[in-house]
């Protein structure tokens, strides 16, 4: 189980780091078109939409890495002066009742949204825009899954807590 939740938590420390110097695209993107339409005097669709995909990757992918890193919003009442075996308690009672119901009604509402768009490879409505709504909107699936990974991670590490054994901090 310990190489288990070290695993997730691997892969979702790969994904926060590499997707996080996204958001250095962004500002470059941005300065960009800023550059394009104030000197040159012409706008991109394509550019301004590649924006929109990139800050939708940075937030979307990171979610699992948010919660590797204990970023997440808590409850701070019950979490901030508990015990390790009290935080252990909320991180279960939390990832039972709360994420795994919502990233389970996430995956199962977006499955079909999303298959539908790929079936049609489903595009910008924009003329000039990106093609590629479809892999936008998968970005829900990859979502809800690395954030549900991310729970089952939790879960083990709390219960190993809640066992009198707990696992080192994830080094992040």
């Amino acid at each position: 189980m310990q190489a288990l939740s070290e695993a997730i938590d691997a892969i979702n420390r790969v994904v926060g780091r590499v997707v996080s110097w996204s958001i250095l695209v962004i500002v470059l993107l941005q300065f960009a078109v800023v550059i394009m339409r104030y000197v040159f005097g012409f706008g991109s669709v394509w550019v301004q939409e590649t924006i929109t995909y990139v800050y939708a990757t940075s937030f979307m992918a990171t979610a699992g890495f948010s919660l590797l890193r204990d970023g997440q919003v808590r409850v701070d009442i019950f979490y901030r002066e508990a015990s390790a075996r009290g935080k252990a308690v909320v991180d279960i009672v939390g990832t039972l009742i709360f994420l795994w119901p919502v990233t389970g009604l996430l995956l199962w509402v977006a499955f079909p949204y999303v298959a539908r768009s790929f079936a049609i490879f489903e595009g910008s409505r924009e003329t000039a825009g990106l093609p590629f709504v479809y892999l936008l909107k998968a970005e829900i699936l990859l979502f809800a899954g690395l954030l549900a990974l991310q729970g089952l991670s939790l879960l083990i590490r709390s219960g190993f807590v809640l066992a009198g054994r707990p696992l080192p901090k994830p080094n992040v």
